[in-house]
């Protein structure tokens, strides 16, 4: 309650100093519209901003989902097959030599103008923090767990999701709450390239028209967005790891 209480009153000075910078500079609305104008293009369009952030939020669960597993299968593949490694690990960072916004035109040229290139978008952004935490976990379990494993017989397999999965879920989590915190970034850049809906597309419209308050209005609602699904991901993320403590200070060992 203390942190929430926090953040609205921080929230709170925030918007204060942007009111009050609009009064003092006399900036014109088309440039920076004030928090004021901005709520009332969120009361006047509130349907239609509900209508495209649904659209939005589906690209990005499915992104999300998708990059999620696709990051896990090449994660789980790079330990448990040494030999293809060499040729695995280059394709994984091939993935982020390209920026996924120069690709978006092209995306969008093969998967249409429809959710498959902003999905694709997503799942791009996303692949890579949820594949680097989770192999980084796996390739850093502790030697001695690894050793009791084999000295009891355990195969490679048994090794693997008996042991070094679970020691790695704790850096599977914080691929999770990085990948959380850009998915919404692939499908707004795939609504910029090419859509018929979405925030992103809301935001490119309204800039067309000069209606800077409506894109801060899309902007707020997408916030809301994102900040919504870091903390739902991060609620489940500490329900499913209860063991994995939030910092060395919460490791209290009792004599």
């Amino acid at each position: 309650m203390a942190n929430l209480l926090r953040a609205l009153v921080a929230a709170a000075g925030l918007l204060l100093l942007w009111q009050g910078f609009v009064w003092w500079s006399e900036v014109p609305p088309f440039l920076l519209p004030s928090p004021a104008r901005v709520a009332l293009a969120l009361v006047d369009r509130w349907d239609s901003l509900l209508h495209h952030a649904l659209i939005t939020a589906s690209e990005i669960l499915l992104g999300l989902a998708l990059g999620t597993a696709l990051g896990c299968l090449m994660a789980l593949a790079l330990a448990a097959w040494p030999a293809g490694r060499r040729w695995l690990l280059p394709l994984l960072l091939m993935s982020q030599a390209i920026p996924v916004f120069a690709i978006a035109p092209l995306l969008t040229l093969w998967l249409g103008f429809g959710i498959g290139s902003k999905v694709a978008m997503a799942t791009l952004i996303i692949f890579f923090p949820v594949a680097t935490a989770f192999y980084d976990g796996l390739r850093r379990t502790e030697p001695g767990l690894l050793d009791l494993g084999a000295t009891m017989g355990a195969s490679r397999a048994a090794l693997l999701w008996r042991v070094r999965v679970p020691a790695a879920l704790p850096g599977l989590a914080s691929g999770l709450r990085v990948a959380a915190a850009v998915a919404p970034i692939g499908a707004v850049v795939g609504e910029w390239v090419g859509a018929s809906a979405g925030l992103g597309y809301l935001m490119l419209h309204a800039n067309g028209r000069s209606q800077t308050d409506v894109m801060f209005a899309a902007l707020f609602v997408l916030m809301l967005m994102a900040l919504a699904l870091w903390f739902a991901t991060d609620r489940l993320l500490r329900r499913a790891i209860p063991w994995q403590p939030d910092s060395l200070l919460d490791e209290k060992v009792t004599p």
